[in-house]
């Protein structure tokens, strides 16, 4: 257009910046299944056991929801190009296996291997910033850092799979939930 103005990019936009002022648990249960959910709710106990602090679990738990609700808004708009669209396959077949992998760790004795989940995690953050590089703010993309560097820490992957870990009945209610959403091709 020769004045510059885009009514669909000026929708998408408002749809964004609304969605990131909105990221409160009553929202997140109208965006999002029950499932997935009840897994952020368990993210946030855990990340504010583990932290001793509300204030960083709340910031990295919306972080979180901030990101996934972003994209979903790009996806279902039609942004990604192929090349996104491929990254985009990649981080989903990637985080599926890392879903496993915590099950796994979770669920069989003595497997938990802190550098393998480390590596895997940290593949997904650059999967996920190459991603949104060319469609979202370096605000969103230090989000994705924020809410990986907290979960893909290495201290804190090990106290949360410690077998005498304080953490590990809430861990067993996101692995239920984790199995209930691949079960349901959710992930």
């Amino acid at each position: 257009m020769a004045d510059g103005f885009d009514a669909k990019n000026v929708g998408l936009r408002t749809q964004k910046k609304l969605l990131s002022k909105m990221a409160t648990k009553k929202t997140v249960k109208i965006l999002i299944d029950e499932t997935s959910s009840r897994v952020l709710d368990n993210l946030y106990k855990i990340a504010k056991d583990y932290s001793g602090n509300k204030k960083v679990a709340e910031k990295v738990v919306k972080d979180l929801i901030k990101v996934v609700i972003k994209i979903g808004i790009l996806y279902r708009n039609e942004q990604f190009n192929e090349e996104e669209l491929n990254t985009a396959e990649q981080f989903k077949k990637k985080f599926r296996t890392v879903a496993m992998t915590v099950i796994s760790f979770y669920e069989v004795d003595f497997s938990f291997d802190k550098n393998y989940l480390t590596k895997a995690l940290n593949e997904c953050s650059l999967m996920i910033k190459q991603l949104i590089k060319n469609h979202l703010t370096e605000k969103s993309t230090a989000r994705v850092e924020n809410v990986f560097g907290f979960f893909g820490n290495s201290e804190f992957l090990e106290a949360v799979f410690r077998a005498d870990s304080p953490h590990r009945p809430l861990l067993g209610k996101v692995v239920t939930d984790l199995n209930t959403m691949m079960e349901n091709n959710i992930l």
